[in-house]
């Protein structure tokens, strides 16, 4: 895929700044003056899925992940805001996001934050031994301190905050 090149990276550079204060409309009419052709690169479609996102707009932003997915496979992201998405959606949930996310470990065994999601979704679904041993994926992956603060930041993970907080 070919990088974004003005004006179409000023566009995107004044959406995501638009997104960061708030103005989802703004954004959106930064991301629709994108050229055409350029619609579809992965950075737009993330911005975009941060946009409905940010409206809650769920099936939208489930389309941009599935989109994400398409032209840039190499990217967990896509798979990561594609299992969030299909968290909201109507007629989606906790297990539908998990069985979307659950495959991405295979393909991207070193980034952190597809077993700390299964984490997230596990213990939301009280399976908190398998929430337990996804966190300590997470924390092969990444570094555990980092970890540790994420998962003391995350209400789906309250019920095993007391035993987080022990971590050394």
């Amino acid at each position: 895929m070919q990088p974004l090149e003005p004006p179409d990276t000023h566009y995107l550079s004044a959406a995501l700044g638009w997104l960061g204060l708030g103005n989802q409309t703004e954004a959106k009419a930064e991301l629709a003056s994108i050229s055409p052709s350029r619609q579809h690169h992965p950075d737009v479609l993330e911005a975009r899925w941060a946009v409905y996102s940010d409206e809650k707009n769920w099936d939208a932003a489930l389309e941009a992940a599935r989109a994400l997915i398409k032209e840039a496979p190499e990217r967990p992201a896509g798979r990561i805001l594609q299992a969030y998405a299909l968290r909201r959606v109507h007629n989606g949930g906790l297990q539908q996001a998990w069985d979307a996310l659950r495959p991405a470990l295979d393909l991207f065994p070193h980034q952190p934050v597809i077993p700390f999601n299964l984490a997230c979704y596990s213990c939301q679904m009280r399976r908190l031994e398998e929430a337990r041993s996804w966190l300590a994926r997470a924390v092969q992956a990444g570094e555990k301190n980092d970890i540790k603060q994420m998962a003391l930041g995350e209400e789906d993970l309250e019920p095993l905050w007391e035993e987080i907080r022990r971590w050394h």
